[in-house]
């Protein structure tokens, strides 16, 4: 039998109880923990699924977030999580093809974003990373993030950024 990968791109609503118990398998394999109880906090996920001969191996997901860059408008944003290929598998490219699908599926949005300890990796896909400071909307006001960095993505309707601006 042909090795045969096969992408996906899944609604979180749609996602089978077989392949969210996958997923989360899998990732808590790729990041060595329980991911389960991260999982269960993605509000209304978008699944990129890739199975080989019908194994989950690998898998990216995105929520909408609104970020902002400076005193512009807010921006529509896919932010990625859940990026993991089952250790077995990995250094064979199916990540890279995963991202690449997620890519493509998201282009409506005004902005990518994610946060990763791997910027290699993104930076050959195109992604950038955030050099200015960054903060996080509360009730009270903007707070600092000073350990956090983002990356970025620019995306067909992404207006210029400055990367250096908060």
């Amino acid at each position: 039998m042909s090795d045969t990968l096969v992408l996906s791109v899944v609604a979180g609503r749609d996602l089978s109880e077989s392949d969210r118990v996958a997923v989360i398998a899998l990732c808590s394999r790729a990041f060595e923990t329980d991911f389960a109880p991260l999982f269960n906090t993605f509000h209304e996920p978008t699944h990129v699924l890739a199975k080989l001969n019908g194994v989950l191996v690998s898998h990216a997901l995105w929520v909408t977030r609104w970020l902002q860059a400076g005193r512009g408008p807010l921006l529509r944003t896919a932010f990625v999580e859940a990026v993991a290929t089952d250790p077995a598998y990995q250094g064979q490219g199916y990540a890279t093809q995963v991202m690449q699908t997620l890519q493509a599926a998201i282009a409506d949005y005004d902005l990518a974003g994610l946060s990763t300890g791997s910027p290699d990796f993104y930076a050959r896909l195109g992604w950038q990373s955030w050099r200015g400071p960054l903060f996080v909307r509360t009730e009270v006001g903007l707070l600092a993030t000073p350990t956090d960095s983002v990356m970025v993505l620019s995306l067909p309707h992404t207006p210029s950024l400055d990367l250096d601006g908060p």
